[in-house]
């Protein structure tokens, strides 16, 4: 059985199914998509349901994933145990409506037998106790033998919840022996000792449960299995627990490094090592699926584990932020499987960073006035803590009711969870009765005069001008009855054309006029109340104003064409969208301003560049399409049979203004229009991103901001192609031909410090060191790649049968470590393959391979001579 990495495993377990016809999809995003039952994805096949369930068509019928997950409920237990973890990863294969029983259960033997490696004789299989054709297809056709069989109840062997699909199970298991089992004599698998570890589960997916008992047969017969990452990582290494796997112990490596301390010195210092660990694997995963510390939902489960992980730093004795810094090693061991976490490293770090610091400026007052409330209780005999004491924790400190349990739970010491709840409870309500009191602004309780039932009436949606009267008026911040120049201005009108910021849409500007120049008021925002007064902002450019006064309001128009292109295209991109992507796309967001769009949008990946130019071109060919844009107000039920979109979560009124473009778009909307779109000019998009998980943001321009790009993006290339001395057209072409140029030379370059380190290698035969009578050869190499070290490494080991040589190169601040044994060394003992790995472990890395030849990697270049220094002792230890 090979020693084999948690990266080696899932990689071979993909490119072992890719074999069998099976789609690889990446991992779905933690954040479930389109699943309101799930806080986060907890399975394999959880993100898959749409699939199983029909309501999505399979991109094939044959998949298989690595699928990342969280599950909470144990959070309590993570570190107290060895085996408790709240993140994990899932390996799985699964058929919708293809394969069945047979195909499963004999690929999942070959991988284990063959691949693995895993000797048949360590192995049992359970099936359902009334699944009498899984028993015979693993014993007859596979070849099983029944004694390392056995039928297992409902509870353990048959998947169901409740009604819908269900179906039998097949479970395997590695015999870890006896020396880790009970004293039960009739202990075998499903035992809950630790002997017999189940580390792939295949569920037969083939009845339907009407949730009264009855079954009857599925027309689509399904496969879903799973297999734990850590768990088989866990028996190909030979360790016990998920915290000895090779890159889970990399982590608390790292750990222990910051804190000065030793895995295994101490229980307690254990427990908090394994808490961080686990914890910040999770946290590092969240984030970059999206989800950002909070009091609430997903957000509360990362802040809670962030929190739990930065308590347990200080324990150990850690007084700085160091979290963050933790990060970087969990990118470091899963980014060739994610590379998003490469991507989005440095915000990861960030938000980790940013919370941790938070945290800490809150802990220690907290801590200081609970150590005193403990004081308290065991001088008074008392061993819960009142809910009033809880919530100060709180309220003032800042100290999370979670932590405030975990530590009372350490000293045998409760809180009076109810009671705390009842003041939280009170405290919301005076909140939200406030922020009702305030309305949209602080200033509004300031009390203009004015009636509530007084509002403005907006005259703008088919003029740029009026005339209005001043009703009231806020000067440099106070309630006044008149302002004059250089003043700062807030003024209500009776009636307006100026449109305020709503929906999305930015604000008119323009100016208010007294008389022939009386006064003068120059607008910069537009904002409306909740009780519907339009409050014009801006500042007095000449002359005086007053309460009572009649103004010319005039809207600019330029700034008004310009929102109004963006604001139609932003229609005409929503539909694109939904047409490209699906229908599953809502608007989550927008802003809309003078020739510029940015749209948020629901859509659970990154759009291709085919995409995103399918989009454009929907919306660009609508344009030139010069569809007429026709406004009306309708009742809303009227507008929903007509098939109107609505933005998801707002609320509207029984009248609702509907805007419709031709026969293409139809929506809900209060904003300003034009009446064609070949009006809005041109389109297109300058980025797309993620700003949560599940939502993706479009920034995109329109009508003449388009035209100010093209002539930058002119002048560009004629600076560029006046540089690189050719034409405009040929640029392209000259651009590629000096790329060509630069790799040639590189690679040339490359040839010169691969002859050089041969050239090098001969020297170092002569200066082989005799270690047990072995030619021990060590050396280090900079910026020679990994082959060239390896065929150093291979011309050494042939050139000397006793010879044992590890060989480094420091490439872009990563060390490639190379080791070779001849075969009289092998035959002494000295395997090429561990010796690499011991020697990478001192240096952050890990590897393997066979035992005349191995490679490995490492990330401490600081460590590189300790490491290099490891080949003599394993040698005089190893050697016979």
């Amino acid at each position: 059985m090979q020693y084999l990495g948690l990266n080696e495993l899932r990689e071979k377990f993909l490119t072992f199914f890719e074999g069998k016809e099976h789609l690889r999809l990446p991992s779905f995003p933690l954040l479930p998509q389109g699943d309101q039952s799930l806080l986060l994805i907890n399975s394999g096949m959880a993100p898959l349901k749409p699939y199983f369930s029909g309501e999505l068509t399979p991109p094939r019928k044959r998949v298989t994933t690595c699928q990342k997950c969280i599950r909470t409920p144990d959070i309590e237990r993570v570190g107290k145990t060895s085996r408790h973890g709240t993140f994990f990863e899932m390996l799985g294969n699964f058929s919708f409506g293809d394969y069945f029983k047979k195909e499963a259960m004999t690929w999942a033997w070959e991988f284990i037998t063959k691949e693995l490696e895993i000797p048949v004789n360590r192995l049992y299989v359970s099936v359902y106790l009334e699944d009498d054709e899984a028993w015979d297809l693993w014993t007859k056709e596979i070849g099983v033998p029944e004694d390392r069989m056995v039928r297992l109840g409902k509870a353990d062997n048959f998947w169901e919840i409740g009604m819908g699909p269900c179906g039998p199970c097949s479970e395997i298991y590695f015999d870890r022996g006896e020396e880790n089992g009970c004293d039960d004599p009739n202990c075998a698998p499903g035992c809950d000792c630790d002997r017999y570890v189940e580390f792939w589960n295949l569920v037969f997916t083939q009845f339907h449960n009407d949730g009264e008992g009855n079954y009857t047969p599925l027309k689509q017969r399904n496969i879903d299995t799973g297999m734990g990452l850590e768990r088989i990582a866990c028996i190909m290494q030979g360790v016990n627990s998920l915290f000895d796997v090779d890159t889970v112990r990399n982590i608390t490596a790292h750990i222990s490094k910051i804190a000065g301390v030793e895995y295994g010195d101490s229980e307690n210092g254990d427990v908090s090592l394994r808490i961080i660990t686990d914890h910040i694997r999770s946290t590092t995963m969240l984030i970059c699926d999206g989800v950002m510390p909070s009091n609430e939902g997903r957000g509360y489960v990362l802040r809670r584990l962030l929190r739990r992980a930065a308590r347990h730093g200080r324990l150990l004795g850690i007084k700085d932020a160091f979290l963050h810094d933790v990060c970087a090693t969990v990118i470091r061991e899963s980014g060739s499987a994610y590379p998003e976490l490469v991507q989005k490293q440095e915000f990861i770090q960030k938000v980790v960073r940013m919370e941790e610091e938070n945290f800490n400026r809150t802990i220690d007052a907290g801590l200081h006035i609970l150590d005193e409330m403990i004081g308290k209780m065991k001088a008074e005999d008392k061993t819960v803590l009142s809910g009033e004491d809880a919530f100060k924790l709180n309220d003032t400190f800042g100290f999370p009711i979670d932590l405030t349990l975990e530590i009372l739970e350490e000293q045998g010491l409760s809180v009076d969870r109810d009671g705390y709840d009842a003041y939280m409870n009170q405290q919301r309500e005076r909140a939200r009765a406030a922020r009702a009191a305030m309305g949209d602004f602080a200033w509004e309780s300031m009390d203009l005069g004015l009636d509530k039932d007084v509002k403005t009436e907006f005259l703008g949606y088919d003029k740029t001008e009026c005339e209005g009267k001043i009703l009231a008026l806020v000067a440099d911040g106070e309630l006044s009855d008149a302002a004059s120049a250089d003043m700062a201005v807030r003024i209500v009108l009776d009636q307006t054309v100026f449109y305020a910021e709503s929906g999305g849409q930015m604000a008119d500007f323009g100016t208010l006029v007294v008389g022939e120049d009386v006064g003068v008021v120059e607008i910069s925002d537009v904002q409306k109340t909740r009780d519907g007064k339009f409050l014009h902002i801006g500042k007095v450019v000449s002359g005086m104003v007053s309460v009572g006064d009649t103004v010319k309001a005039a809207v600019g128009t330029a700034r008004r064409e310009a929102i109004m292109r963006a604001h139609s295209s932003t229609h005409l991109l929503q539909k694109a969208l939904r047409e490209v992507l699906g229908t599953h796309v809502e608007q989550a967001g927008s802003l809309v301003g003078p020739d510029s769009v940015r749209f948020d949008f629901t859509h659970f990946a990154a759009l291709t560049p085919e995409e995103i130019s399918a989009v454009e071109r929907k919306v660009n060919e609508k344009m030139m399409a010069g569809l007429p844009i026709i406004v009306e107000s309708l009742p809303i039920e009227e507008a929903k049979k007509r098939g109107a979109m609505a933005l998801f979560g707002e609320k509207y009124g029984n009248i609702v203004r509907v805007v419709q473009m031709g026969d293409y778009s139809i929506e809900l909307c209060g904003g300003i229009h034009l009446d064609n779109t070949a009006k809005a000019g041109l389109f297109k998009i300058i980025s797309e991103s993620s700003v949560a998980a599940g939502v993706r943001r479009i920034e995109a321009i329109c009508g003449t901001a388009v035209l100010d790009v093209i002539e930058e993006n002119n002048r560009t290339m004629y600076q560029l192609a006046e540089l690189l001395k050719t034409s405009p057209k040929e640029l392209a072409n000259k651009a590629a031909g000096i790329a060509n140029e630069v790799k040639t030379l590189r690679q040339e370059l490359a040839k010169m410090q691969d002859k050089l380190a041969q050239n090098n290698a001969k020297d170092l035969l002569g200066n082989a060191k005799d270690v047990a009578g072995l030619h021990v050869v060590t050396a280090k190499f900079d910026g020679v790649k990994a082959d060239a070290l390896r065929t150093i490494g291979d011309q050494l080991r042939d050139a000397d049968a006793s010879i044992v040589v590890v060989l480094a190169s420091v490439t872009d601040g990563k060390i490639v470590f190379v080791s070779g044994c001849g075969k009289d060394a092998v035959a002494r003992g000295v395997q090429a393959g561990k010796l690499v790995r011991e020697v990478a472990t001192v240096a952050g890395g890990s590897g393997g391979g066979k035992p005349d030849s191995a490679m490995a990697g490492g990330s401490d270049v600081s460590k590189l001579d300790e490491a290099l220094a490891v080949v003599e002792g394993f040698v005089s230890a190893n050697a016979k």
